[in-house]
């Protein structure tokens, strides 16, 4: 659990509204004794079922505090300790975005040193779960399940979001099971409160509390808007001040997660702070709002695209952006390589600028969340997309003993061509036993078998 006031947790919801004969609700009619009454019962028996509860065991390293006597008398041994693992559990909850992959999104930080992830459903049944991929600067994660009977949510486009909108939180607090609460978007684009490194949170006052990080806040339709993810409290509990990543950006890193195994994340190129007085003054701007940008990065999308310092920055593709974190947090969830659409005021006057982003530096995809043999391996995708590259192995590991070298490219399995990880990675999803992986080093061509 984080703390800044600010609580971050396997976190989110309960308590509730009261319900008004607001057209909102006149959708969602039932009929007790012969009168037709508000309610959110007949969207949440279709949304409820694709919300699901997740426990965690893993361990982790910790120190061993050394008495004050002790270190006094024989020094520090600190340098000499070896890290000591402790066990822990933990709760959370997901959502099903894609019942046919079996795709569950959660927080990172919910199954970041998870050794073992168990989803419980809705109706009971329990099932085990792997780690796709995550990113904890987002605080985003995705799981995969086997199962042929899952219920999957609608997404919706969270940048239609305006405050004031009613939303419904779907979770399991304090390990009680499912429950829901209800409130409305207390504002949008919040950043700035340093829970993750790219923040562009849905603030709501639906009740949320310890257990629900990674669940659902969703619209009167039952269509996701956002992750749960923190909430603002001085002892861990709900006052009525509670994040969610939007859907939109969540949906964005999920869908390079799905692609590459991680998040590729692009790159403006920029420097700068939010508007405020000063610079309003010093530089005679007629907005108070945006990202004043102090210096442009050489070589950069930004310097390509002829964004120059002393540029505000006040849409990024068409939406507004009220503060420099929030340019950072909306840029940071689109992938490298993707066009942005900015609107910039220079000298007085709007001009339109489309930036293709840059990739910035991240570590390679590890190769074990594919396949168990292919441990200790990192993988990369071609740059031509003519495979998948093995850029680093580990010695004495898994990759090793198969027979994989730093410099080979994967180009098949089996009689499937192999172009990206993606398509390895659901290759090897869908087949079993033993399986030939077709690689390529240098000019020659071999085939190496796992199991």
């Amino acid at each position: 659990m984080k703390k800044l006031s600010l609580v971050i947790s396997a976190a989110l919801i309960s308590g509730s509204i009261a319900l008004s004969s607001s057209p909102a609700y006149a959708n969602l009619p039932i009929v007790v004794e012969g009168q037709t009454l508000p309610s959110l019962a007949p969207m949440l028996e279709r949304t409820t079922p694709a919300v699901v509860s997740i426990s965690v065991k893993g361990t982790h390293e910790v120190n061993q505090r050394v008495p004050d006597a002790f270190r006094f008398f024989f020094g520090n041994p600190r340098r000499n300790q070896q890290p000591q693992e402790r066990p822990f559990q933990g709760l959370g909850s997901g959502v099903i975005i894609d019942a046919d992959e079996g795709y569950i999104v959660t927080n990172n930080h919910v199954v970041e040193e998870a050794d073992e992830i168990l989803v419980t459903l809705k109706d009971g049944r329990q099932l085990e779960a792997k780690k796709i991929g995550s990113d904890a600067e987002s605080d985003i994660a995705l799981l995969q399940v086997e199962d042929d009977n899952l219920t999957e949510i609608k997404m919706a486009d969270s940048d239609r979001l305006r405050v004031g909108d009613f939303t419904v939180a779907i979770g399991s607090p304090f390990g009680l099971g499912q429950t829901v609460t209800s409130g409305i978007v207390s504002a949008l684009g919040r950043s700035g409160l340093n829970i993750e490194n790219f923040e562009d949170f849905i603030q709501t006052d639906a009740a949320i509390n310890s257990g629900n990080s990674g669940g659902a806040l969703v619209n009167l339709h039952g269509e996701l808007i956002g992750i749960n993810t923190a909430i603002l409290g001085p002892n861990g509990g709900n006052v009525g001040i509670g994040f969610a990543i939007p859907s939109n950006m969540m949906n964005n890193l999920v869908n390079q997660i799905v692609e590459f195994g991680e998040v590729r994340r692009g790159v403006l190129g920029v420097a700068g702070r939010s508007v405020n007085g000063e610079i309003v003054k010093a530089m005679a701007l007629e907005t108070t709002q945006g990202g004043f940008v102090e210096q442009v990065v050489a070589d950069s999308a930004a310097a390509e695209a002829g964004i120059k310092a002393g540029d505000v920055i006040t849409e990024v593709n068409g939406k507004m952006v009220k503060t420099f974190a929030e340019l950072r947090g909306k840029i940071g969830s689109i992938g490298a390589g993707k066009k942005v659409k900015l609107t910039v005021i220079r000298d007085g006057k709007k001009k339109k600028f489309t930036v293709k982003l840059k990739q910035a530096n991240t570590a390679n995809v590890e190769a074990a969340s594919l396949h168990r043999m292919l441990e200790g391996a990192e993988l990369d995708n071609n740059a031509d997309g003519k495979g998948v590259e093995i850029t680093e192995v580990e010695r004495d590991s898994a990759a090793e003993a198969v027979g994989l070298k730093a410099g080979d490219m994967i180009t098949g399995v089996n009689r499937q061509d192999i172009r990206t990880i993606a398509e390895l990675r659901n290759y090897l999803k869908d087949n079993t036993g033993v399986l030939a992986l077709k690689v390529v080093r240098g000019n020659r061509a071999m085939y190496l078998m796992i199991r």
